[in-house]
């Protein structure tokens, strides 16, 4: 597989399963320990890997919510508790998820020497909450090393796709409402900021998804083609563990 193969193939699984730590019950309980709901959870743990900065700075990491959402949230939430403590927490929460779902999948560990590879491969340049969360600690047990890696991945291309869409000229609440309009809502916008969508934001969000895959690539292109091919039979084997009931 070659490196745009493994691309095509793998950032939408990553994508799909990186987040799965977000919302599970564990992490609710290890949020409330601390004091923080599970919405306060998300965003200092998320963010918390940028430190103790400002919201705006948060939103412009993180793109697509309201500012006034973000703002709201994380001036609550770091009233609470330091925002790196809580990203340390929300790492340990990804790797409790890895631990309790992946631990019996095959091929495993060397999944975790390719995806730890293309992480170190990667250029962090302009891509500050892939930045910091590649900054953090990862664990040493291979299942929760595993899903961190799958993670920071995520943050990666998120980060790049972030970057690409502002580069072509669309703003993020539309490139979100074009993937995601019935969330408008949850991301702290109300139905009259409901954005206008022709066919020239769509092309310009294509236009993003491909820029955003080329800037991820030569991060990717460090894995020999064998590599490739396990890592994507891996990251399968990982959502089917990942998203069984």
């Amino acid at each position: 597989m070659n490196p745009d193969a493994l691309v095509t193939a793998a950032c939408p699984t990553i994508n799909d399963i990186g987040w799965t730590h977000y919302f599970v019950p564990d992490t609710v309980a290890k949020g409330e320990a601390v004091g923080l709901d599970v919405f306060h959870l998300y965003f200092l743990g998320r963010g918390g890997v940028l430190g103790d900065v400002d919201a705006l700075q948060v939103y412009s990491a993180f793109g697509y919510f309201n500012p006034a959402l973000v703002t709201q949230m994380w001036d609550e939430a770091k009233a609470i508790c330091d925002p790196r403590e809580a990203a340390s927490l929300y790492m340990e929460c990804c790797a409790g998820v890895g631990r309790s779902r992946l631990s019996g999948i095959d091929g495993l560990e060397a999944f975790c020497e390719t995806a730890g590879t293309i992480n170190a491969a990667a250029d962090p340049t302009g891509l500050a909450l892939y930045a910091g969360i590649a900054a953090q600690p990862l664990v040493d047990d291979v299942p929760g090393r595993a899903m961190q890696l799958v993670s920071v991945l995520r943050e990666l291309r998120g980060s790049a796709h972030l970057l690409a869409v502002r580069a072509v000229g669309l703003d993020t609440k539309t490139a979100h409402f074009i993937h995601r309009p019935g969330d408008i809502a949850m991301f702290g916008w109300s139905e009259a900021d409901t954005p206008v969508v022709t066919d020239v934001e769509r092309g310009l969000l294509e236009e993003a998804e491909a820029l955003t895959d080329r800037l991820v690539r030569p991060a990717f292109a460090v894995a020999e083609e064998s590599q490739a091919d396990a890592m994507v039979v891996v990251l399968d084997a990982m959502k089917v563990a990942l998203t069984a009931s």
